[in-house]
């Protein structure tokens, strides 16, 4: 594994149940701020492999950006660990955004 999908790997398993982080974010604190695609890259191909709690990634809006069933399931998973959808169906990042600051010092 290459060392940024590695750090990428390591950020959003830290993510903690009932906390959320964005794509840009992990891409930022893993070294590569405008990465947040390669975020989605190994969200998509690493998940399951990894048992990485995907469900806690969303957009820069705070909203899901999956479609269809997955995003259904991404909503419901988050509902289940206790996080309210504002009407416009977006997270409240402030309230559930996680800042993983240990690893922001680990990587700078």
């Amino acid at each position: 594994m290459k060392p940024y999908t590695k750090r990428v790997v390591d950020i959003i398993c830290a993510i903690p149940k009932g906390k959320v982080m964005t794509y840009g974010q992990i891409a930022k604190i893993a070294g590569s701020p405008r990465a947040a695609r390669q975020v989605v890259r190994v969200l998509h191909t690493l998940s399951e492999k990894y048992q990485l709690p995907w469900h806690r990634v969303l957009n820069s809006k705070g909203c899901i950006g999956l479609t269809g069933e997955h995003g259904q399931l991404q909503r419901r998973i988050l509902e289940e660990e206790g996080m309210i959808f504002q009407q416009n169906g977006s997270i409240n990042l402030i309230e559930y955004g996680y800042e993983p600051l240990h690893l922001i010092e680990e990587m700078e």
